[in-house]
């Protein structure tokens, strides 16, 4: 916790028609707000800065002249008023901030959903009482996800679909309009994942073409389907799972790594677009989590991973909160790292790039076990979740 003093006088050098005249502007109460919001204070704490109050106790004082009883120091007793309005009478305390009384009753569309993190999230969601749709291009995977849930006492709406294919996800998106309206949670989770070095992707354009058109335009073509009821209703979330390697800069991820960036760029613009419509949207910077897509990528075998639950736990609280952004401190350190010293950022990753060898499914050969050194195998061990 922090506790943060400011001297209100420091503003008074403002004339009061400025400041009126200031807070008239929508925009500018909008920004006011929104600071606010961040910081937890209500709206209406600003009217009482400086307020003019004027503390009288003569007459308690007269009342119990000669009884014995004095009034104690206002420094005695003032925290026990605090206390008390803390613990029993703080607004804060009567909002339901659990996944159930978010999402309850609401529809939740949870994209690669039948394994991985959009498995393990939809359970989540299904078992907070929403209505749970996972779409995914296998049928037999989704058959057996909703077996899962019906096992379980919950159950999953499934649809196949191919969210690389654009028609296929405006048929998907007619027909989930149709049957539930639209959705309230957008989870845009499915994705491909692809470890190459650019001097192996010479001749591989296609995984470039492939990856964007996954990762970023399938994502948005499925947003923008639903952004519309949104816009009508005036309000929904959008949750979209990005990557720490958009943060830190992961060798070997470049196809990857650009198209979650493509979509972190879109995210940042329709958050701005949005952002007076009721519609909010959140990143998360998503560590490596240990689901099929690393499977191809043997080094991975015994690398510290997320499982698939704490990343849907990730997933829940954006949910919840709806922040901007979720991301690790190793992700922040990583992003700093970039905006302060790019060369030094560079020469680090460069190390772990040279340190780490390209997988054998990689290099054409899915033959061999790739050989990691002791330093590479003691890296993998301290940063938990990075991408090499």
């Amino acid at each position: 916790r922090m506790n943060l003093f400011v001297n209100a006088a420091l503003l008074g050098f403002i004339p009061k028609g400025v400041k009126k005249s200031l807070m008239a502007i929508a925009p500018v109460r909008r920004v006011r707000n929104a600071v606010l919001k961040d910081l937890g204070l209500p709206e209406d704490m600003l009217t009482f800065v400086n307020y003019p109050t004027r503390f009288d106790c003569r007459e308690t004082l007269a009342a119990l002249k000669g009884s014995g009883v004095q009034c104690p120091n206002l420094k005695d007793y003032a925290w026990r008023l605090w206390d008390y309005w803390e613990r029993h009478l703080d607004p804060e305390l009567f909002i339901d901030r659990t996944l159930k009384g978010t999402v309850a009753g609401k529809v939740v569309l949870v994209t690669g959903g039948s394994s991985g993190i959009g498995l393990a999230a939809a359970h989540k969601f299904a078992e907070a009482g929403a209505t749970t749709i996972i779409c995914g291009r296998d049928q037999d995977k989704l058959d057996a996800a909703c077996q899962e849930a019906r096992d379980k006492g919950y159950e999953f709406i499934a649809y196949a679909t191919d969210i690389a294919d654009m028609q296929d996800c405006d048929r998907f998106v007619q027909q989930l309009v149709s049957d539930h309206g639209g959705v309230d949670f957008l989870i845009n989770n499915a994705g491909r994942s692809i470890r190459r070095a650019i001097e192996s992707s010479y001749d591989r354009f296609h995984d470039y073409e492939r990856t964007m058109q996954l990762n970023y335009f399938g994502c948005l073509r499925v947003t923008m389907g639903f952004l519309p009821g949104m816009v009508e209703r005036r309000k929904g979330h959008v949750v979209n799972i990005s990557s720490i390697g958009v943060l830190t800069n992961a060798p070997r991820f470049s196809a990857y790594v650009a198209s979650k960036a493509a979509l972190d760029a879109w995210t940042r613009c329709a958050s701005s677009e949005f952002a007076d419509q009721g519609i909010t949207f959140t990143t998360i910077n998503m560590p490596l989590v240990r689901t099929p897509m690393i499977a191809p990528t043997q080094i991975y075998n015994n690398v510290p991973t997320l499982s698939p639950e704490e990343a849907a736990d990730m997933i829940a609280q954006a949910c919840i909160f709806k922040p901007v952004r979720i991301a690790t401190r190793l992700g922040t350190v990583g992003q700093v790292l970039h905006a302060l010293v790019p060369r030094v950022a560079q020469i680090a990753m460069n190390t772990s790039f040279r340190m780490f060898p390209d997988s054998t499914a990689a290099k054409g050969d899915k033959s061999g076990k790739p050989q990691l050194s002791a330093e590479a195998i003691a890296l993998q061990q301290m940063m938990r979740g990075i991408h090499f």
